[in-house]
C-alpha cells in the first residue's frame, strides 16, 4: 500500500549534487552539455507544408512524439559529446514507452541484462502550442529517479514558422529528482490549498525498477492539476526566456496570442478590431513606444501570413 507523503511544513528541496568524482556526474554534465548543443544538431526529415495558419495549434498533436524520437537520435549522434574519451562504447540512449523514464542510457548484455548510466524524462513542447506553457504532467515519485537523471524540456516549431521542418530551441533541463520533490512540496506548502493536501507516495521504487506504480498520487486533485510541472514556478524563468524567441523576427509569445486570436473569432476584422484595441489600451498607459511595437508586430504577422 502507497503511505502519505510528510505533512505540510517540510523544508523546501535543493537540487541534488552528486559526488564530482563519480564516473556517472561526469556523464551527466556532459549529457547536459549536449542537450545544451542540441539545435546545432537536431535534424528533421519532416515537412509541414499547405497548413492553414489557425491550424498551427494542433502539431504538437501531430509531430510531439516525431520530435521526441529524432531528438534521441540527435543525442546518439552527439556522442564525441557525451562519451569524448570513449569510456561508455556499448551505450546509447534508447527510448521507452509507457515507463519512467522516458529514455535511458544504457547497454544490453547477450542475456539481456541492462546496465543503465542514467535516465532523461524527455518532453517536447510546442513553442506556438495555444496554453503558451508546457502542459505535461509530471507525476513520478522521487525515489524513481537517480540523482543523475534529468528531466528534459524541449521546446520546437517549424522553420517558417507557419511551414517548413521542424526545429528545436535550447532545451530546460532539471534534475529529474528535484522536479518530483518540489512538484510535492509546492503542493503542500507553496499553492493556495483548498482541499486535503496528502500525497499518496508508492513504496519500494527504486531507479530503472521498471516497476507499473512509480507516479504519486494526491488524495484531493478536483481540478486535476497535480505535476503540471509548469505552475509551480522552478521553470518560470526559461519559459520567459523561450516565448521571447523570435521567430521569423517576431517573438513567439506574439504569435500565439495573434494565433490564438484568429482560432476563436475567425471573423478578420472582428480580430484586427481587438488587436487594434490592445495595442490603444498599451498607448492609453503611456507606453507609446510598446504601443507602435504591438502595432508593427500586427502589421509583420500580416504580412507573413498573407492577410490583406
Amino acid at each position: 500500500m502507497p503511505n502519505e507523503a510528510r505533512a505540510a511544513g517540510a523544508d523546501e528541496p535543493t537540487s541534488p549534487e552528486p559526488d564530482p568524482s563519480h564516473r556517472i556526474t561526469s556523464l551527466s554534465n556532459r549529457v547536459r552539455d549536449a542537450l545544451t548543443a542540441l539545435p546545432i544538431h537536431f535534424q528533421s526529415p519532416t515537412v509541414m507544408e499547405g497548413l492553414d495558419a489557425t491550424d498551427l495549434f494542433a502539431l504538437n498533436t501531430v509531430l510531439g512524439a516525431t520530435i521526441e524520437v529524432q531528438v534521441v537520435e540527435a543525442l546518439n549522434r552527439m556522442r564525441d559529446v557525451w562519451d569524448p574519451d570513449g569510456e561508455w562504447p556499448l551505450h546509447e540512449f534508447v527510448r521507452q514507452a509507457q515507463t519512467f523514464p522516458d529514455v535511458l542510457l544504457r547497454s544490453r548484455s547477450a542475456q539481456g541484462v541492462d546496465d543503465v548510466a542514467m535516465g532523461i524524462e524527455l518532453k517536447g513542447w510546442y513553442l506556438l502550442a495555444k496554453e503558451a506553457v508546457p502542459s505535461f504532467r509530471y507525476t513520478v515519485t522521487p525515489m524513481a529517479c537517480s540523482q543523475w537523471d534529468l528531466l528534459v524540456v524541449v521546446p520546437w516549431c517549424l522553420s517558417n514558422v507557419v511551414s517548413g521542418k521542424p526545429r528545436v530551441l535550447a532545451p530546460g533541463v532539471w534534475s529529474a529528482r528535484y522536479a518530483a520533490e518540489y512538484r510535492n512540496y509546492w503542493w503542500q506548502n507553496v499553492r493556495d490549498a483548498r482541499s486535503d493536501t496528502a500525497i499518496r507516495v508508492p513504496t519500494g521504487v527504486e531507479p530503472y525498477s521498471g516497476r507499473d506504480r512509480t507516479v504519486d498520487e494526491p488524495v484531493s486533485d478536483s481540478g486535476h492539476n497535480f505535476g503540471r510541472i509548469a505552475r509551480i514556478g522552478i521553470m518560470d524563468d526559461w519559459i520567459d526566456a523561450a516565448i521571447r524567441q523570435p521567430l521569423a523576427g517576431i517573438p513567439a509569445r506574439d504569435w500565439t496570442a495573434f494565433l490564438r486570436k484568429h482560432t476563436e473569432d475567425s471573423d478578420p476584422e472582428t480580430v484586427w478590431s481587438l488587436l487594434s484595441a490592445e495595442a490603444a489600451d498599451v498607448l492609453a498607459g503611456g507606453s507609446a513606444a510598446r504601443a507602435e511595437e504591438v502595432v508593427a508586430t500586427l502589421r509583420r504577422l500580416a504580412a507573413l501570413l498573407g492577410a490583406d
